[in-house]
């Protein structure tokens, strides 16, 4: 399976990504397998990090081979549609800095910018978890691959990767 990684560097030996902001599924290197979807994230990271600089900054996708088959001494947590649990294991990574939970590898839908307006209306307790739920049900939601370990990273092999515009 290949997975991508949109950003603004070319990363060949990734590593799992720490800093103070909660992420969906916790401090991890994140990838999709929607190349489309790392085109957008890559342009938006290039357009963003362009202004603060003052200059242009290349949007970068890399792309990277993912045994799935290979995966059976990791700890891996599926989530496929957005359920309950999964708004509850969001909410828990993005409103708690010292939240961790054990597994090496989450795969599930991304809290993107609609979803993740939804997510943070649980968070702050203006929407309850149920009608939050049911919300989604009407979204596009994309897919996300969160290597929570170096044991899981280590199954991500590099292929290339590639510019894109910032258009």
């Amino acid at each position: 399976m290949t997975l991508f990684h949109g950003g603004t560097h070319v990363i060949e030996h990734p590593v799992v990504i720490t800093g103070d902001q909660g992420r969906d599924f916790g401090f991890a290197f994140y990838t999709t397998d929607i190349r489309d979807q790392a085109e957008r994230w890559a342009r938006r990271r290039a357009r963003y990090r362009s202004r603060m600089a003052g200059h242009e900054i290349k949007g970068i996708v890399c792309e990277y081979e993912f045994d799935a088959d290979a995966c059976g001494d990791l700890s891996v947590k599926r989530f496929p549609e957005p359920t309950l649990e999964w708004i509850d294991f969001v909410v828990s990574n993005r409103s708690d800095i010292a939240f961790r939970h054990s597994f090496d590898l989450v795969v599930g839908k991304i809290a993107n910018d609609r979803v993740g307006e939804t997510i943070s209306y649980v968070v702050q307790g203006v929407m309850r978890r149920e009608d939050a739920l049911e919300r989604l049900r009407f979204q596009h939601i994309n897919n996300q691959f969160a290597f929570c370990t170096a044991n899981a990273i280590a199954k991500l092999r590099y292929i290339r990767s590639y510019e894109v515009s910032n258009v």
